[in-house]
């Protein structure tokens, strides 16, 4: 359950990421109201899911799903690079994040 909880905590860090770029420096409301919502669920469940699970596997997964997460959402929805060294990169990261899950209880 508490990996459930952690996948679901960094859905909503790349909620809270992209929701930066449209707040505008915190000048738009509703932006901002979104993306400081999603904050504090990302960070709740995260902190739901530490009650259980290691702090340095849950974090470094959290917020790999975040970095994931959030370069996909950039290339698919706001035109940055997809490079092949940028995909690779990011797949690292997927990898790393694998292998966490793997050696972690």
């Amino acid at each position: 359950m508490a990996w459930t909880v952690l996948v679901v905590a960094g859905l909503f860090e790349i909620v809270w990421a992209v929701g930066l770029k449209y707040t505008e420096g915190f000048t738009r409301l509703w932006p901002t109201a979104g993306t400081l919502l999603a904050m504090a669920v990302s960070f709740g469940l995260l902190s739901y899911a530490l009650k259980t699970l290691p702090v340095g596997t849950a974090y470094a997964v959290w917020t790999g799903i975040g970095a994931i997460g959030t370069a996909i959402v950039g290339i698919a929805l706001l035109g940055e690079s997809a490079s092949l060294a940028r995909l690779l990169c990011i797949a690292m990261i997927g990898a790393g994040i694998i292998g966490l899950k793997m050696v972690s209880q």
